[in-house]
């Protein structure tokens, strides 16, 4: 590889690295994986990954999970 195909790579690398790093940034993103599920970035370091049938069965007990972390307030922690 020569000096300028080195120097071209290296800045094609950084430029990439700026935009993953952008991405990041950006909170709370979705995208729809290989396998055709759900996938919620941007709440941890790894993606929340669902399939469609497990994200509205979640999310019709959304009344259930927040009178759960009602009642259990005092033991629950929060990330900062």
């Amino acid at each position: 590889m020569s000096d300028d195909d080195m120097k071209a790579e290296l800045e094609r690398l950084r430029k990439e690295n700026e935009s993953l790093k952008k991405g990041a940034s950006q909170g709370v993103r979705m995208k729809v994986s290989e396998k055709g599920a759900l996938s919620v970035y941007g709440m941890g370091r790894f993606p929340v990954t669902l399939y469609k049938e497990q994200w509205l069965k979640l999310l019709n007990m959304s009344d259930d999970i927040r009178g759960f972390i009602t009642e259990n307030e005092a033991r629950l922690k929060a990330k900062d």
